[in-house]
């Protein structure tokens, strides 16, 4: 049985330091929210990837 979960990194343009930067999110919701904060400008832009990540294993 999977247990895949599923977690949204935002990679922006942080224009007050001229660098790329990302940050990691649960949900879809909250990842489009932070990129649509961070694309006001002509030159900023952000990119969502949704990515699979497998539990650890706990010991038993």
């Amino acid at each position: 049985m999977e247990n895949n979960v599923q977690e949204f990194h935002v990679t922006y343009f942080d224009a007050d330091c001229g660098r790329s930067r990302s940050e990691t999110f649960d949900t879809m919701a909250e990842a489009q929210r932070f990129a649509d904060r961070h694309c006001s400008g002509e030159d900023s832009w952000a990119v969502i990837d949704a990515v699979t990540v497998e539990p650890a294993r706990l010991a038993a």
